[in-house]
């Protein structure tokens, strides 16, 4: 493996990363070539959103490719591009060889729902002190703990165990708070995404747990729950407002997530009509909103 290293302009990074894309580059990256010291720059973009600009004023764009030639001969057709004008070629150069598995797998630990409650990647031991835990590897659906979105979700029904027998997760990603309410009690239980791969992902995930769920598009939810989870983002939360409250009897409760701390009021009165939502939980910037039907 060999990395073709360059130096380029805000104005031409889009152009170069979409050159290297056609050059069937294994991967690329885009750094800020000033990042620690005094010139660096944030870029910052709200979640789930592009970022506000493709690069920096001076970024280094790093591309990975299979072998020194192919990485030599794509910087000598970048070089003859009219859009490369301003940009420099810094190097190529050599990767070492590594365990890509045994790396990726090092960068994942256990994470702590509660001191008893744990998510444990299947290459882990569980923590001496777990009672409960969920077996999740990290994968292509949303929801592998490491959020504090899911955290507070799986904090907030550890907290209220046991939770009632029928619960929804809405936009249900790797299944994950699924899981967790069957850990806490729930035996009549409903995961629906809009995503296919998703709900493939909560079905294998709770047979990797020996749960027993009912997964499926949004359609397969059907009649009042005891509790109904959404860890989606606001926008989507107030359009579903009141299908997410029609799923929740007297009684039971809702708990939404993907709120930043700044959508609280937004939330409170998109839901208004139906109960009266507060905020339960603060992490990171984000909250958890919870209501109890009348």
């Amino acid at each position: 493996m060999h990395e073709l290293v360059l130096m380029v302009p805000e104005t031409a990074v889009e152009d170069v990363s979409d050159a290297l894309e056609a050059l069937e580059a294994l991967s690329t990256s885009v750094e800020d070539a000033d990042a620690m010291t005094d010139a660096e720059q944030a870029l910052f973009g709200e979640p789930g959103m592009p970022p506000p600009k493709e690069g920096w004023q001076r970024s280094r764009v790093v591309a990975l490719f299979p072998s020194e030639p192919i990485a030599q001969e794509a910087a000598s057709l970048l070089q003859a591009q009219d859009f490369f004008a301003g940009c420099t070629v810094l190097e190529v150069r050599p990767v070492a060889e590594q365990d890509w598995v045994r790396l990726t797998q090092s960068q994942f630990e256990p994470v702590e729902i509660t001191p008893t409650f744990w998510i444990v990647p299947t290459w882990h031991e569980p923590p001496a002190a777990a009672q409960q835990i969920i077996r999740l590897d990290p994968g292509l659906a949303f929801g592998t703990g490491t959020h504090p979105t899911t955290r507070m979700c799986l904090r907030w029904t550890a907290g209220h165990a046991p939770v009632g027998p029928r619960v929804l997760d809405y936009g249900c990603g790797s299944g994950i708070l699924a899981i967790g309410a069957a850990k806490m009690g729930a035996s009549d239980i409903v995961a629906v995404d809009i995503d296919p791969a998703a709900v493939e992902s909560t079905i294998l995930n709770a047979e990797a747990n020996q749960v027993r769920l009912q997964a499926g598009l949004p359609d397969a939810a059907q009649g009042e729950h005891d509790l109904v989870l959404a860890n989606i983002l606001a926008t989507p939360l107030k359009v579903l407002a009141p299908l997410l409250c029609s799923h929740v009897k007297p009684g039971g409760h809702l708990v939404l997530a993907g709120i930043l701390a700044r959508q609280a009021e937004e939330l409170t009165e998109a839901y208004a009509p139906w109960v009266r939502l507060s905020v339960a939980d603060e992490e990171e910037g984000w909250i958890l909103m919870t209501a109890q039907r009348a």
